[in-house]
């Protein structure tokens, strides 16, 4: 993917622009633009290809997804666009029912939708243009990482490895409307939370899987990472899932590319060690913690009822661990 924006960059390579506080140099969610001292812009596009059968889900799905990248990054969403491909036979009625199932999941987040494009295709592709506004103040980046602090997890994961088994038939409908209900929820509560605890790192887990988004968060803030595995929460149906290795390809991708420097605990299977590269669809937010904050972050999940997971913490080394529990 760098070689292919290897063009971008060289085309603006030189210029200066003051108001864009992130852009393709680095490795955050959406860019963002400043407008003035108090207000900025965000900005963002994401589109897929069905992962569920229902079209409505299919549609909220999308768009849980396509906002997810302004929530992480402390913003508000306030409008979108459609982007859709769809085949030139699809049943009018499934091509109202995605775009239904997009509207009221924008609705529910208090979005917009202006407009949009659509192109034939000979497989169904749908997502949204979402622009948000944040106060660039409480913005919240992959960077500034401390070694010590804590890293929470918003929603469970295992959607990859369910999806896939869906796929196959090997898990049935309540697994379908569990997953489904997971995929759809917008991490709107979960960046408040971050945003009232004043926390400065988090980023959403999608296609690059918990390891893959967590270790960019590392990365650019120069540190290393310890993942604690029966800490992961999962959703119940894909528990089975992992004893039958029922990982999408996508999964495989990610351990090439993210797989390098981790270090495993022996005592897991390679069946275990595989859920930390499982891709996600529409995942939760990882954010991390400062140890002076996590009591009072914790409390207010409580309070306002947002589920997080404490799954490892951040470490001084330059590495990715993860043990089979939490030390101590």
């Amino acid at each position: 993917m760098a070689q292919v924006l290897q063009p971008i960059k060289e085309t603006y390579a030189g210029l200066d622009f003051p108001d864009l506080l992130v852009g393709l140099g680095s490795p955050d969610d959406a860019a963002v633009w400043k407008l003035d001292e108090d207000r900025a812009v965000v900005l963002t596009t994401d589109f897929f290809t069905p992962v569920v059968d229902d079209p409505y889900a299919y549609g909220a799905i999308a768009a849980a997804n396509s906002m997810s990248d302004v929530y992480a990054m402390g913003g508000k969403p306030i409008l979108a666009l459609n982007v859709a491909a769809l085949p030139a036979d699809l049943p009018l009625e499934v091509s109202r029912e995605i775009m239904r199932g997009a509207a009221e999941k924008c609705r529910e987040g208090g979005v917009v939708i202006a407009g949009g494009h659509t192109v034939t295709d000979a497989e169904p592709k749908f997502g949204l243009v979402v622009m948000g506004l944040l106060d660039p103040n409480q913005m919240l980046t992959k960077e500034g990482l401390q070694p010590g602090d804590s890293l929470f997890l918003s929603k469970p994961l295992g959607i990859g490895l369910a999806t896939t088994a869906l796929k196959r038939g090997l898990l049935g409908e309540e697994a379908l409307g569990i997953i489904t209900d997971w995929m759809s929820r917008l991490n709107k509560d979960a960046a408040e939370l971050a945003l009232a605890s004043g926390l400065a790192s988090a980023t959403d887990i999608t296609g690059f899987g918990l390891l893959g988004h967590a270790s960019e968060m590392a990365s650019a803030s120069d540190l290393g990472l310890e993942l604690w595995y029966e800490q992961l929460p999962v959703h119940e149906c894909a528990l089975p899932c992992i004893d039958a290795f029922t990982y999408p390809g996508g999964a495989f991708n990610n351990r090439d590319y993210f797989g390098k420097n981790v270090t495993f605990d022996p005592a897991l299977t390679e069946n275990q060690q595989m859920l930390i590269f499982d891709p996600q669809t529409s995942g939760g937010l990882l954010m991390s913690v400062p140890a002076d904050a996590k009591e009072a972050f914790l409390a207010r999940a409580t309070a306002k009822q947002v589920p997080v997971w404490e799954i490892g913490k951040v470490i001084a080394d330059k590495v990715y661990k993860v043990l089979k529990n939490k030390p101590g």
